[in-house]
């Protein structure tokens, strides 16, 4: 099956007109060996290649080329697949930009490589992402973050007393997780994660209840949250917890009892954030409109939970803009190496800052991934990389810094 890789990386050091050469004649035997043709880009400072061959070989050739230390920042902009190649017959095609200025940069690659290209695939998306990512907007697309090796993170104790608290024959327990602020090293807020009576996930509590009683304990649940902010003394951060969609719309007077709630375990509205998940379709949009909007005039914050994984995606954010918005895991991960992820990072980013709504980064686990959302805009994280859920308690914090030199080193 012939395959079609995309991608975009930056020079780890100037390379001399002796070693672009070395690069490119070594590039072109291993790639003749395998099969591989395509084009290479340089600016000076970013490389953008086009790979076309068989599925295998590519993936082991991209391998190699994410390790070799000549650059960094390898990010796979497409892959896809095609019925024949648009580079043949060279194994290589390359286009050196040094010297033209940012309105000549397209032109150049279209005059090179007018004669490469079958004229039928002038609306070719491969080509489109090829010639965008090289072309005078290319850099206003990436967002050049920090290497990873330029940071570590330092964990730090938790406060004295903040230790598991758990009633006796308590029916929901909660695992704390802080929202941080990580450049600033604030925690902003601790959500409240479900937990069973013996500390199980929130499936082990809801797979044996109706639809009807599950949305019941989900609201009854939040009590203990509750009292357990108020045990562990959570004052300057706010105490955020989740709630499916229907539990606001399907149980009588669910704010009024949400109110209730936090009335009764001393915390104030303002201090409570409610997070919609987005896990599950909302069948009635005005019954669910008018609860946040009650939710709103008591002033508990909204946000919404699993941004890009659930329903209601854009929907629900056009809809009902809330104060915060967490973006899910599972298009974070690795969005260092990943293109696409990128371009809908950036995308979110941007709404939210022109609605005035703060993004947060879901599950961060690693340094990689921090410093290219950290370059994108986003400041609000939660994962692994900071701290982990503690049971009934709050959790020691590791927070990332910058790697300074010593003198004379």
């Amino acid at each position: 099956m012939l395959s079609t890789l995309v991608y975009r990386s930056r020079a780890s050091a100037q390379l001399t007109e002796e070693g672009i050469h070395q690069l490119l004649g070594a590039a072109r035997l291993r790639n003749k060996s395998i099969g591989v043709t395509g084009v290479l880009l340089f600016d000076g400072v970013h490389f953008v290649q086009l790979l076309e061959g068989p599925e295998r070989a590519l993936d082991g050739l991209f391998d190699t080329i994410r390790q070799d230390r000549r650059h960094h920042h390898v990010v796979q902009l497409l892959r896809d697949y095609a019925p024949l190649r648009r580079f043949d017959g060279d194994e290589m095609l390359m286009v050196d930009l040094r010297g033209h200025g940012a309105e000549e940069a397209s032109a150049a690659i279209l005059n090179q490589l007018k004669e490469q290209v079958d004229p039928t695939l002038s609306d070719d998306r491969v080509l489109k992402i090829l010639l965008l990512h090289a072309g005078p907007g290319g850099a206003a697309l990436m967002a050049e973050s920090d290497l990873a090796s330029e940071w570590r993170c330092v964990a730090q104790p938790a406060p004295a007393g903040t230790g598991e608290h758990l009633l006796p024959g308590q029916p929901y327990q909660f695992a704390l997780q802080p929202i941080v602020d990580a450049l600033r090293r604030e925690v902003t807020s601790f959500e409240c994660l479900l937990r069973s009576s013996t500390g199980g996930s929130p499936e082990q509590l809801f797979d044996s209840l109706t639809p009807e009683q599950r949305y019941v304990a989900d609201l009854e649940s939040k009590a203990f949250a509750f009292q357990l902010a108020s045990r562990l003394k959570i004052e300057d951060a706010k105490v955020s917890v989740n709630l499916f969609p229907m539990s606001l719309i399907g149980v009588p007077n669910a704010v009024d009892r949400l109110l209730g709630q936090i009335s009764a375990s001393g915390l104030r509205p303002s201090q409570v954030i409610v997070e919609v998940t987005e896990q599950e379709a909302i069948s009635r949009l005005d019954a669910f409109g008018a609860a946040i909007k009650q939710l709103r005039k008591a002033g508990i914050g909204v946000a919404i939970d699993d941004f890009g994984a659930g329903f209601a995606g854009l929907s629900l954010l056009a809809e009902f803009q809330p104060d915060k918005l967490k973006i899910d895991r599972k298009i974070l991960q690795n969005i260092h190496l990943d293109g696409s992820r990128q371009a809908i990072v950036r995308a979110i980013v941007q709404a939210c800052t022109a609605m005035g709504i703060t993004p947060v980064a879901e599950g961060v686990e690693t340094l990689e991934e921090f410093c290219w959302l950290s370059a994108a805009g986003v400041r609000r994280f939660q994962g692994y990389l900071f701290a982990r859920p503690a049971l009934n308690a709050i959790p020691a914090i590791s927070w990332p810094e910058r790697i300074r030199e010593l003198p004379g080193a």
